[in-house]
């Protein structure tokens, strides 16, 4: 459609805190944000649990996707949450399964959507 915007993607990270607590948010830049975390220009809750590291990215698409897999997220348990962005997750629809991941050992995995 001509004068319609670009689509925009959005992502859904992980944050862990300095003393070990886990953050999720969503973004379209998560690196930027993750410096703005860093300058305690983020989330009140990162504020005072600085630095934070970040433990993954999943790409979602659009900002509506992206909030309600961060609302889903945040209700889960913190091993279902690291587990999300290590290994693959049947509670999470295919829709979902785009990222990329750096888990503890700074390693980079890609999975494709189904």
């Amino acid at each position: 459609m001509a004068g319609s915007k670009p689509a925009r993607t959005w992502y859904v990270y992980l944050l862990r805190c300095a003393d070990g607590t886990l953050y999720t948010g969503i973004a379209l830049d998560p690196q930027r944000r993750l410096r703005q975390h860093n300058a305690r220009r983020g989330a009140r809750y990162t504020r005072t649990r600085l630095p934070v590291q970040l433990v993954g990215v999943l790409r979602v698409g659009g900002q509506r996707q992206a909030l309600l897999l961060e609302r889903r997220i945040k209700r889960f348990s913190p091993e279902r949450k690291r587990a999300l962005f290590v290994s693959e997750d049947p509670a999470i629809p295919p829709a979902y399964c785009l990222y990329t991941l750096q888990d503890e050992g700074s390693k980079t995995k890609k999975r494709a959507a189904r």
